[in-house]
């Protein structure tokens, strides 16, 4: 069943999978207020809904996000409306809640970054879990180019997926880093034949959702939590999961498994 919203389309794959599709593409899905309302809403629900064991995070047409909308910049319309101190609102009040979202999902979340992932289009994809990417892959920490900072959080995010330094590298130049060189930089996860993108990231969202979700996803929070606090906190978060892990019936279904098949 698929579903249109502002500036946003979703679709259930394989009766367990959520597909998100960033829909601006005259805009090269350029991030909307429209689009932030549709995202944060469908990851809330998502991350309630018992069946969805996988997100997909993808673009309508040839980009992924081009991050801002330039025209409202320069416009002063939009998200880019009012003085200092209301531009800071709006940034708190608007494109923030997708980071404060995604952080607190514990549903696994791929980007399948079908083209360009520019500014806070390359910081959307740093926050899901995974990436998966081609030759027509690009990515642009490009900020400085128009004066600006990533105010979406985009600093937190690039930081801890490809290291201080690059991520340095990468805000200094505004460089854009696209295809294998791009993976090789630890952007992506994955690199596939572009005519095969969509069916790997199948694949991908296949082998992830085959797995104990509750398991997953008490994982996933364990390693979101193991960069932001010390040993001892990380240590009684992991007790307290391990406890409910090991007494739901995806465990017990998994050891049986394990002996029935050592037999």
């Amino acid at each position: 069943m698929s579903q249109n919203l502002a500036h946003l389309s979703t679709e259930i794959k394989n009766q367990n999978q959520l597909w998100i599709t960033l829909n601006n593409p005259d805009k090269m899905n350029a991030i909307s207020y429209e689009m932030i309302d549709s995202l944060t809403a469908t990851l809330f629900k998502a991350e309630m809904n018992p069946d969805v064991k996988v997100i997909v995070i993808r673009g309508a047409g040839k980009a992924f996000s081009a991050g801002g909308d330039v025209q409202a910049m320069k416009d002063k319309s939009g998200m880019f409306h009012g003085d200092s101190n209301e531009l800071r609102m709006r940034y708190m009040q608007g494109i923030q809640k997708i980071p404060k979202c995604m952080e607190d999902l514990s549903k696994p979340i791929i980007a399948m970054v079908n083209g360009a992932a520019i500014g806070a289009g390359c910081d959307l994809s740093m926050m899901c879990d995974l990436r998966i990417g081609c030759e027509e892959s690009r990515f642009g920490e490009t900020f400085a180019k128009l004066g600006l900072v990533p105010g979406d959080g985009g600093t937190f995010f690039l930081t801890r997926i490809v290291g201080f330094a690059k991520a340095m590298q990468m805000t200094m130049t505004a460089e854009i880093i696209s295809g294998k060189k791009a993976f090789e930089f630890g952007l992506m996860n994955y690199y596939v034949e572009t005519a095969d993108l969509e069916k790997e990231t199948s694949a991908l969202a296949t082998k992830i959702a085959s797995l104990p979700a509750v398991a997953l996803q008490m994982a996933k929070k364990s390693l979101k939590a193991a960069y932001s606090h010390d040993l001892q906190v990380n240590l009684d978060l992991l007790a307290a999961f391990q406890g409910i892990a090991q007494r739901t019936p995806e465990h017990e279904a998994a050891v049986n498994a394990f002996f029935e098949k050592k037999a």
